[in-house]
């Protein structure tokens, strides 16, 4: 009878654990929705100047809107778009005068359209400022001869293109540049796996349960004689 109350307390132990985590997920996910709609309202508010002193965490996501010239001789990105195939994010140097020039995404281009696209010259941009954490152990270092980053790197592509350590994802392009279609930011990309995680502790949960209730009966039902 001690065994069977020990192998008890050990089947409702393990589901309450399991159950715990469930629900801990489940929270994370109310969390993680919270977040995500603060970051969506950020970044479809309605565009305001550059900050002087931008910053990477108070002002990720800000909407800006500029004015400046686009210097050409950029940095192409190596990316994959649904639907589309391979291609490059272009990212060009931005002049907006006084000594002061920032990182500019303007977007999209198609493989075999690389190095036929340098926009130059006056443009209006708007967008949302963003430090992308693209970059880690497993990141290619770039191929500086062709031109071709493995990653948004922000503080290295500033290096290369002599400008503060600022990217502006472009939303509109005024005057647009065809050939080039913009990449505004979203949330698409943040993960938020906690619905998926709260679903497999709760499954985990119910077959511990089966499974402890199959091995008590077990245990319990009478031996038969040979």
């Amino acid at each position: 009878m001690r065994r069977i109350l020990f192998l008890l307390i050990v089947a409702l132990g393990g589901a309450a654990v399991l159950v715990a985590l469930g629900v801990w997920q489940v929270q994370r996910l109310a969390w993680k929705e919270g977040v995500i709609a603060d970051i969506q309202a950020r970044i479809a508010a309605d565009p305001v100047p550059l900050p002087d002193t931008p910053d990477p965490v108070r002002d990720a996501y800000l909407p800006v809107a500029v004015q400046g010239t686009l210097m050409g001789d950029g940095i192409d990105v190596l990316i994959s778009q649904k639907q589309v195939g391979a291609g490059y994010r272009m990212i060009a140097p931005l002049n907006l005068g006084g000594g002061r020039s920032i990182l500019a995404d303007l977007g999209f281009v198609l493989s075999e359209a690389k190095g036929t696209i340098n926009p130059t010259g006056p443009v209006t941009l708007s967008g949302n400022l963003q430090w992308p954490q693209e970059v880690d152990s497993f990141t290619p270092d770039p191929d500086l001869g062709a031109n071709i980053w493995f990653a948004r790197d922000v503080p290295a592509m500033a290096q290369m293109l002599h400008t503060d350590p600022v990217l502006l994802v472009v939303r509109r392009m005024d005057p647009a540049v065809g050939g080039i279609t913009p990449l505004p930011v979203d949330t698409a990309r943040i993960p938020n796996d906690h619905l998926q995680y709260a679903i497999t502790w709760f499954s985990l949960a119910a077959i511990w349960l089966a499974m402890s209730a199959l091995f008590l009966r077990r245990r319990r039902a009478p031996k038969t004689e040979s």
